[in-house]
């Protein structure tokens, strides 16, 4: 594409060429290595004002309509003027080529120095075409699956303008009460690091073409908010930090990714925003990250609120000092900074370290090649919706579905001759599929599961809503009313399911029920579904319970008496097709479960990698009272961590070692033999745990170290190989570092964490 360069620019570039080439000569008598990129950052940064390098730092939300008139007055007309004096570095919430141009063509044309803005979106799980929530698609535990679906979403929204994303969110999640568990990929940090790096690969992909910088979030420790409930207060020890929180964040940084972002809730007693620990000594100078740190949604603001800042001034500074770099829609760097910095109180040495760090993802994105290089309107309408999309994401969503329980094999469903009853709300509804954080797409877009179920001809399908699971027509901004008296539509379902040879009951959540500010007390199915459910089971319980949901449930009665249980999540635009497919038996399910299933409240947080305590006293009943259970319910969840069945069945035997002792730069190949002892060919996600049984700190009780999706055919025996080494074993020890320790360990193989398999090995220094 062709385009003019404002005639402001025109002297910026000569500086550039030239400072560049003179650096360029300079390399060949100097051990420095002056990069090109880096070269060019220097070059700009020495023609910017003070005022121009704070604008840099600020990121403001999508203020003007640009097909209107220009703003007059108020907060609009001010960002407005903002943007024309070059003081907006980043905006977010605009889309679409036609604004982005718009509001591109005023940062080129109409500055001093010409900066192009980057612009940012949520694209967390698919812009237009959706693919399954993250939660979801952890379930696949298909890192190649996951890694297309972000190439899908970068496709459609760099085509419709964006450069960045506010994705992946690598949150560790062990309390199902967060409603953002739905946005990460559950409970075990292994799990959560390999996805990150698969999300960062397949949002940035080559940065020279048509992708996103992605941004890694939120760092750190949002998600172990107390009782669940978002924004609350974060308390962990350096041990849950360094072990369970930081890995996933970290392999997304050695991944590539340009961005992070940090998080709303307090570390340690000081606001993540405002917590130099984090953004500085870990992210900066521990793992030499070279991008950008942006706040969350008015977070440096929201330090005056925590306690920490007595205003917004105070909080800019500290955001600033703390190594914070750019500010999301507080303005307190755009209104303070400079003033700041003149008083002293933050050095222009960390305002330009900011800035470089900036301007460099700019340059990565090729942005100062081509300010308009993502808007181009021909190839945003080629490309968004195309029929590949589709294809994509109907394939990841199928890989994400999750068969929990299955007796008398009820499922497949036979493809003629059969009358099905389909009942619940969810089943005829085209928005709840999309779920949560996809607002880039258009309501009433999903497949339903109706409609995937009536794409099979053969059987007659009879529908009854039963109940409204909410009320009226949720939005991301308002409080989600749920339905809890009204019943008037189970007689209607009763009936239905009474001439059925096989009911399919779609239950659960609503996509706005989860997501951010979704926190839940309590995790039942929602509103009078229980009831419904217990209803229809005493008409006919002949039930196929199809679970539509954005986080674990407590489904203790379900999982007692319905035959079947499938958990589809919210699969995204193709949900309906994905989940026929599997009811179908077009499609084996191989899905685990990334999160275990609690059989109560009480036991949250509940996660499988727990430590022994004191007293773990096993899990079997005892006549002693004194050791960690409770009184009235075992420990263990209804379904655990890496659980999921299959049409096919599978047997683990001859575990085997090749030696039981490694040393340093040793290693251990671990096989082991799997059958699939069914007629059914199938796909089986082979599991690998250590225990370190004796460390410098407690050690969980078992952690995921390896695995592998692998296809075994009926009948077929295939022996499955992992390799234990120095990097497998290696922890956050009591020495403040990550290093390996001399010690015994147990290696464990199965199809969940919940294994029949195990050996020793030890390790010697």
């Amino acid at each position: 594409m062709k385009y003019n360069l404002p005639k402001y620019i025109l002297p910026a570039l000569i500086v550039l060429a030239i400072s560049c080439s003179t650096a360029k000569q300079d390399i060949t008598s100097s051990t420095k290595n002056i990069s090109s990129i880096d070269c060019k950052v220097d070059s700009l940064l020495s023609l910017m004002t003070l005022e121009e390098k704070v604008g840099q730092m600020n990121q403001y939300n999508g203020f003007w309509n640009v097909t209107g008139p220009v703003p007059k007055d108020g907060s609009a007309a001010k960002k407005y003027e903002h943007l024309k004096k070059g003081w907006v570095g980043s905006m977010l919430n605009v889309k679409g080529v036609k604004d982005v141009k718009a509001l591109q063509k005023i940062a080129v044309e109409e500055t001093r120095l010409g900066i192009p803005v980057i612009f940012g979106y949520d694209v967390i799980h698919g812009y237009k075409t959706i693919s399954p929530i993250p939660l979801a698609e952890a379930a696949s535990w298909d890192l190649e699956a996951i890694k297309k679906s972000a190439e899908i979403a970068a496709a459609e929204s760099a085509a419709s303008g964006l450069n960045w994303t506010f994705a992946p969110m690598v949150d560790v999640s062990r309390d199902a009460r967060w409603g953002r568990v739905m946005e990460g990929a559950g409970e075990d940090p292994y799990l959560n690091s390999v996805i990150a790096a698969a999300r960062v690969k397949g949002f940035q992909g080559n940065l020279g073409e048509f992708n996103l910088a992605a941004c890694v979030k939120h760092f750190a420790g949002y998600s172990f908010a107390e009782a669940g409930k978002d924004y609350n207060t974060v308390d962990v020890s350096h041990n849950t930090l360094h072990n369970i929180i930081l890995p996933p964040f970290k392999a997304a940084a050695e991944a590539g990714a340009l961005t992070f972002m940090n998080s709303f809730n307090e570390l340690d007693g000081i606001p993540a925003t405002g917590n130099a620990y984090l953004q500085r000594d870990i992210l900066k100078k521990d793992w030499n990250f070279q991008g950008f740190v942006v706040s969350d949604w008015g977070s440096m603001g929201e330090m005056v609120a925590h306690g920490y800042s007595k205003d917004l001034k105070q909080a800019a500074e500290q955001a600033a000092n703390a190594g914070s770099d750019m500010d999301m829609e507080s303005s307190g760097y755009v209104e303070h900074l400079a003033a700041l910095v003149r008083e002293g109180k933050v050095s222009e040495d960390k305002i330009n370290d900011a800035v470089r760090r900036i301007l460099r993802v700019k340059f990565e994105l090729g942005l100062f090649d081509n300010p308009y290089k993502y808007c181009d309107e021909a190839r945003e309408a080629a490309t968004v919706g195309k029929k590949e999309f589709h294809e994509g994401v109907l394939d990841v969503a199928k890989k994400s579905i999750v068969l929990l329980k299955n007796n008398n094999n009820l499922l497949p469903l036979k493809k003629e001759g059969q009358r099905i009853a389909v009942i619940g709300a969810l089943a005829n509804d085209k928005t709840s599929p999309l779920g949560s954080w996809r607002i880039g797409a258009d309501d009433n877009t999903a497949v339903s599961v109706l409609e995937g179920l009536n794409a099979y001809k053969g059987n007659q399908i009879t529908y009854a809503k039963g109940a409204d699971v909410v009320i009226g027509e949720p939005t991301f901004t308002v409080e989600t009313k749920i339905n809890m008296t009204d019943k008037s539509g189970f007689t209607e379902a009763v009936n239905t399911a009474k001439n059925a040879d096989v009911v399919i009951m779609v239950l659960g959540e609503h996509g706005l029920q989860t997501g951010e500010g979704r926190s839940r007390a309590e995790l039942g199915l929602p509103g009078v579904q229980q009831e419904l459910l217990e209803t229809v089971y005493k008409a006919n319980p002949n039930i196929v319970l199809v679970l539509t949901n954005g986080r674990p449930l407590i489904i203790p009665w379900a999982a007692q008496n319905i035959p079947a249980i499938v958990e589809a999540w919210h699969l995204g635009t193709e949900s309906g097709n994905a989940i026929a497919q599997v009811l179908y038996g077009d499609y084996n399910p191989s899905g685990k479960l990334p999160m275990c299933f609690p059989k109560a409240i009480g036991q949250l947080p509940l996660y499988y990698n727990h430590k022994s305590t004191g007293r773990p006293g096993g899990e079997s009943p005892t006549e002693s009272v004194f050791w960690s259970h409770y009184t009235d319910i075992d420990n263990n969840p209804v379904y655990p961590f890496g659980y999921g069945l299959s049409y096919s069945t599978f047997e683990y035997s001859n575990l085997k070692l090749s030696t039981n002792t490694f040393a340093q730069n040793g290693q251990i190949r671990v096989s082991v033999d799997v059958k699939n002892t069914s007629k059914i060919d199938g796909k089986e996600v082979v599991q690998l745990y250590i225990r370190d049984l004796i460390g410098s700190v407690t050690r969980p009780v078992k952690e995921l170290k390896g695995f592998e999706l692998t296809e075994i055919k009926a009948g077929e025996v295939k022996t499955v190989t992992f390799t234990i080494d120095e990097k497998t074993i290696e922890f956050y020890t009591a020495n403040k570092k990550w290093e390996t320790e001399a010690g015994d360990f147990k290696v464990f193989v199965g199809g969940s964490s919940i294994t029949k398999l195990e050996a020793p090995f030890s390790y010697t220094k």
